[in-house]
């Protein structure tokens, strides 16, 4: 049983991973794309907002997982 749940969480861990990576890539192109207009509109900011939020909370959920999110470059 032991070796079940720990195979689960190692797997749960791995996407939020993933999803982490993917959302932060998100975010940061949608910041570029903000920073980089005359005037953005409204929804734009609003979209990117939200983006930060959702990124801002899977980090903290991997902190209070304790899992490590740096990766190598």
């Amino acid at each position: 049983m032991r070796n079940k749940r720990r195979r689960q969480r190692r797997l749960v861990d791995e996407d939020l991973l993933h999803v982490i990576f993917v959302k932060e890539a998100e975010w940061r192109n949608l910041r570029k794309i903000v920073d980089r207009s005359i005037d953005p509109l409204t929804e734009a900011r609003d979209r990117l907002k939200l983006t930060e939020a959702v990124y801002m909370f899977l980090l903290k959920e991997a902190k209070h997982r304790k899992i490590s999110v740096l990766r190598m470059e």
